[in-house]
């Protein structure tokens, strides 16, 4: 396959708004500093294991919050923070949530831009879902049954797990029953002619290889699509783009825009008792 560059966009600023959330929310920083009392209890309450190895690199790192009940379906949540920053200690409160609804928790951390590329990026997310099909038993889980959901990034990893030969992995499709996607990137291009590529370091081979809008999906996994209301509308644009695709390829994707959230506040949802999010994980 032919690779090429992205042209220059006829105003740099303006796709810097559109796909830089950071850019587009300067007040970022203030929804994890509300959050972080809600997170500190949650670290401080929930019975879990820290840092398990799911690979050799120092990211490969998983955190596990058991469910009350044994045998119960896992749920695996990819942090975003554009695949190059942010850390899994910061999101137990989605693990809180998730534990509450009869979920056992898997947090992984995963390899990070500068330090890797996109494709250790998204080799990590995959195997850190292969550990839990291979290893979530003997914490209390059923193998049988994973769920998936992600915020930004994240959500561009859960793609990427849609789109995985599971088979080629020795592993039955079947374990993947569902992903919630929250205001996901699905193809990376926009990004390398933004400023965050300084750190991402993407190339049109790169782009390619993990482009979610044209890779065939492999599951049948039900999937649900959020996206905030207040985000730019060429973001917004990527969750609709993403829901044709899958359409295209048999499937039936639920999409909802949530009004008054932007890319940052939209992670309330977690906390939220009755949000859409939550109705969809649970679902």
């Amino acid at each position: 396959m032919t690779t090429t560059a992205p042209s220059a966009p006829a105003d740099p600023e303006e796709h810097e708004f559109h796909y830089n959330p950071q850019r587009a929310f300067p007040d970022f920083a203030t929804h994890r500093a509300r959050r972080a009392p809600m997170n500190d209890a949650a670290l401080g309450n929930l019975r879990h294991t820290a840092d398990l190895a799911y690979g050799g690199h120092p990211r490969r790192r998983l955190d596990i919050y058991p469910a009350a009940r044994p045998r119960a379906p896992m749920h695996v949540f990819f942090h975003g923070g554009y695949w190059r920053a942010n850390d899994k200690s910061g999101f137990a409160f989605v693990a809180q949530a998730l534990v509450q609804r009869g979920f056992m928790a898997v947090i992984p951390n995963y390899e990070l831009c500068p330090g890797s590329t996109l494709d250790g990026t998204v080799d990590s997310a995959l195997a850190a879902i292969e550990w839990a099909v291979r290893n979530g038993d003997a914490h209390g889980g059923d193998p049988a049954s994973i769920s998936l959901s992600g915020h930004s990034a994240g959500a561009h990893l859960c793609a990427a797990a849609l789109a995985t030969d599971w088979t080629a992995r020795g592993l039955d499709p079947s374990f993947l029953r569902a992903a919630t996607m929250i205001s996901g990137v699905y193809d990376p291009a926009p990004a390398m002619l933004t400023t965050v590529n300084e750190d991402l370091r993407l190339t049109p081979e790169i782009v390619a290889r993990h482009d979610y809008e044209r890779a065939a999906p492999r599951t049948r996994a039900q999937v649900s699509l959020f996206v905030g209301g207040k985000e730019p509308w060429r973001w917004i644009d990527q969750t609709f783009r993403y829901s044709h695709h899958l359409r295209r390829h048999g499937g039936d994707p639920a999409v909802q825009v949530i009004p008054g959230h932007d890319h940052f506040s939209i992670l309330d949802q977690y906390v939220a008792g009755g949000s859409p999010v939550l109705n969809a994980v649970s679902s």
